[in-house]
């Protein structure tokens, strides 16, 4: 992608619907702070939803088992 092709994306952002507008901020600051070499940092539903999976409940043993059993079916 060339620097025009770039300019011209970024001139059309403004009609996009804003929670697109949105999301390529976050994205683009995320690739801002890569290319700084900055640590990312989780957004607020990013935290919620790794919180969430932690609190869940792992699976047995008898669950990994029985899903690898189907796993090795296909």
């Amino acid at each position: 992608m060339t620097k025009e092709e770039v300019k011209a994306v970024l001139e059309r952002v403004p009609i996009w619907p804003e929670n697109l507008q949105q999301e390529l901020v976050e994205l683009a600051l995320e690739i801002e702070a890569e290319v700084a070499g900055a640590e990312y940092e989780a957004t607020p539903d990013e935290l919620a939803a790794i919180d969430e999976w932690l609190a869940e409940e792992a699976a047995s043993d008898e669950e990994v088992k029985a899903a690898f059993a189907l796993f090795r079916k296909t």
